[in-house]
């Protein structure tokens, strides 16, 4: 009994330590950061085509954007790993950290991205295509793109676009222009915060991070951040108020503006905030801000339960 107790005792801290190495992977995926895939679900959302064959394609395109983000997330680590080093948060990343294994991590990117790539294309060649646009995307940020100002912003929108695209093309459902404008300029108003969030934790702290932050300033940000927050609301508006919203009358959607009035001024609030690092580190991560911040979550909640609401009581002919 007692060598049982003992063998028991120890193999213990061998389990502990596969299950934090396990963990070191996992968090080296960043699944945080999947929270910008939820974006595919938009298209059968908008349309009001809630049906399984158009959740479950919705499903395949946020589980493959996940393996191929992720990919990229591990070959962005690597490809920074001196760079994070120096970071005041990034630091903390299991790659930077030393947690995690680099040719492990480099092998798991490959298996990541090869079967992203093979699923999408079996499933549809549409899909694949964009798949293999925004992998070249990425590519291309990790290697010259996030060092060159302006384009490394634009390259961050990009993604975004191109999952809500992915979104329509798994579900068959077409995206009206202004849905696809209104996405890019929600994108572009988070890769601007993401800089201006980044430049103002680099001049608190100091440090050496991402080369590019040398050629943007804090008015220069601010004032791009008044550009595409202007153009999301102008898109926005009119995308609800269209005639290509399925399902939807022009006055009742309108509704739903306050929200993402709301939603767009509570995130400005939080990277102005006094409140650093919390706020700064909160807003220099954008999935930070969905996952933690109460506000947000709220409105985002009740602006999908008004959305779902309009377009059940017109289906139902209770509105017209």
């Amino acid at each position: 009994m007692s060598q049982q107790r003992t063998s028991f005792i120890k193999q213990v801290p061998v389990k502990i330590q596969l299950s934090s190495t396990i963990f070191c992977y996992v968090v080296a995926l960043r699944p945080r950061q999947w929270t910008k895939n939820l974006i595919v679900f938009a298209a059968p959302l908008f349309a009001f085509s809630i049906t399984w064959q158009s959740f479950l394609g919705s499903l395949l395109a946020f589980i493959l954007f996940c393996c191929i983000s992720s990919s990229f997330y591990l070959l962005n680590d690597i490809v920074d790993v001196e760079s994070d080093r120096r970071h005041p948060v990034k630091c903390k990343r299991p790659i930077a950290a030393g947690l995690v294994n680099i040719p492990i991590a480099i092998a798991m990117a490959v298996i990541l991205l090869v079967s992203g790539l093979s699923f999408s294309w079996l499933y549809s060649p549409f899909l694949g295509t964009l798949l293999i646009i925004y992998a070249v995307v990425q590519i291309a940020y990790n290697l010259k793109l996030k060092q060159i100002p302006i384009l490394d912003i634009i390259a961050i929108a990009t993604g975004f676009v191109l999952r809500a695209i992915a979104g329509g093309v798994a579900t068959g459902i077409t995206l009206s222009i202004w849905f696809v404008l209104c996405t890019g300029m929600l994108a572009l108003f988070l890769a601007v915060e993401k800089r201006k969030a980044e430049l103002r934790l680099l001049k608190v702290r100091g440090g050496k991070t991402r080369s590019v932050l040398k050629h943007y300033s804090l008015s220069l940000l601010t004032r791009m951040e008044s550009v595409v927050t202007t153009g999301a609301l102008m898109t926005y508006a009119l995308w609800s108020s269209g005639p290509q919203i399925k399902g939807a009358s022009t006055p009742w959607m309108m509704i739903t503006f306050p929200f993402v009035l709301y939603g767009i001024f509570r995130y400005q609030l939080l990277s102005d905030s006094q409140n650093i690092p919390t706020e700064k580190e909160r807003t220099e991560r954008p999935e930070e801000i969905l996952l933690t911040d109460v506000p947000i979550l709220l409105t985002i909640l009740s602006w999908l339960i008004v959305i779902l609401g309009i377009l059940w009581l017109k289906q139902q002919g209770l509105i017209e």
